[in-house]
């Protein structure tokens, strides 16, 4: 589909963001099928809704159960339920969802690829078993804990603290930008022992209700990404069984080994971005007459575009490599990062680009691109800022440790 399908304006697009160098080509029928069953999930569900919910900051609850459908959720996981997708086919999930709305692309994303994805990764079969099963139909929605107030990019140095009482954890301390905190009802807490270890908690909310000790607000005044709701948690003394510590989760090593595999997810949201915002911009420069012709004929016009599908085209091969790597367990912590940290400033810039290309109607909702504007500041932001991916690249090639340890 090119990007006259994603358009609410008038136009018809020349090339998508994937023609020039047949980039379809590399995927595998299976690949294609679930991009295109997302791609008409957002078509339909979605795109119709985003504008509206982006500006009022409202959580978009009724599409929840419409997601079950889709059978995407849990992703490259096999069995519980999940999905059992190809690292291609699960990325291609997140560049769809962002494509058409950032807010529902990180709702989707913290339940599927971080809640679920710890438990799948780090948990017991029991727990897998426990969990996954309700959360891959879309009936229990997942959170993910980690950032605190006090702790971003340090997060290694986090305060939460878990205390066992008998055959129970007890756990004190406060979490912040947890998106779905606020709704969730099963919460991966990542916390420190009495040993001073870090661990990975899941905290079960009984239905309909609150465990004791426990309160959430929603953080409001955001300027992107509105409608998906991230929260402040505080735990007093919120009492968890004792096997709700996933048994592979023992040190904040453990937990890096999981961020490793979540960056790649955001990679191809940031693609998503930048994808929809040239699709956008390009009909738009078809469609507006300056001077009596459209604007796509003038020359630093098409300058812009060019260099924005360079931009798209370099972000997309280097997508599709990651998941390479990904299905051969030869991705690392290294090669997140790096294809994170292009990828955000990529999109950053492709959409930077649009909006201007775009003149004052780059600024208006209807037009698209500054809904997608707004909402790449996020993803250029969380798993890990652009400067701490550059750091750990950097520590990569060098060698040598230029942030704490």
């Amino acid at each position: 589909m090119g990007a006259a399908g994603w358009s609410q304006t008038k136009g018809t697009a020349v090339i998508d963001a994937s023609e020039l160098y047949h980039l379809d080509d590399m995927l595998t029928d299976d690949e294609r099928a679930v991009r295109d069953r997302v791609r008409d999930f957002c078509r339909t569900e979605v795109l119709p809704i985003a504008n509206d919910h982006w500006e009022r900051g409202a959580y978009p609850r009724d599409l929840l159960p419409k997601f079950a459908d889709l059978g995407i959720a849990g992703g490259t996981t096999e069995g519980y339920g999940c999905a059992g997708l190809s690292p291609v086919a699960n990325g291609l999930v997140s560049l769809e969802l962002a494509r058409a709305d950032g807010s529902v692309c990180t709702l989707f994303g913290v339940h599927s690829g971080l809640a679920m994805g710890t438990i799948a990764m780090l948990g017991s079969d029991e727990q897998k078993q426990r969990w996954l099963p309700a959360m891959a139909g879309m009936e229990r929605i997942g959170a993910f804990a980690l950032t605190e107030p006090d702790h971003g990019s340090d997060v290694v140095a986090l305060e939460t603290r878990a205390r066992r009482d008998g055959d129970e954890w007890v756990l004190d301390g406060q979490k912040r930008w947890i998106g779905n905190g606020s709704e969730a009802d099963v919460i991966v807490v990542w916390a420190r022992d009495d040993d001073d270890n870090v661990g990975g908690f899941v905290v079960d909310h009984p239905e309909g209700g609150r465990l004791d000790g426990f309160s959430s607000s929603v953080i409001t005044g955001k300027t992107g990404n509105r409608a998906v709701w991230q929260a402040n948690l505080q735990f007093d003394g919120v009492r968890i069984p004792a096997d709700h510590r996933l048994v592979h989760a023992e040190t904040f090593a453990d937990t890096s080994t999981f961020l490793a595999h979540s960056r790649q997810g955001v990679a191809w949201e940031a693609l998503g971005h930048a994808e929809a915002a040239y699709a956008y911009s390009l009909e738009y420069a078809l469609d507006r007459k300056q001077f009596g012709r459209p604007i796509a004929g003038f020359q630093l016009i098409q300058d812009k575009l060019a260099r924005m599908l360079a931009e798209i085209t370099s972000m997309r091969l280097l997508c599709m490599r990651l998941a390479e790597l990904q299905a051969q367990a030869k991705d690392s912590l290294a090669v997140s990062s790096l294809a994170k940290l292009h990828t955000a400033s990529g999109a950053r810039r492709v959409c930077q680009d649009a909006r201007d290309l775009m003149g004052g109607n780059g600024l208006l909702l209807e037009y698209q691109v500054a809904r997608h504007l707004a909402d790449v500041e996020a993803t250029y932001t969380y798993e890990g800022t652009d400067t701490v991916q550059a750091l750990i690249v950097g520590r990569e090639i060098t060698g040598l440790q230029a942030f704490a340890n």
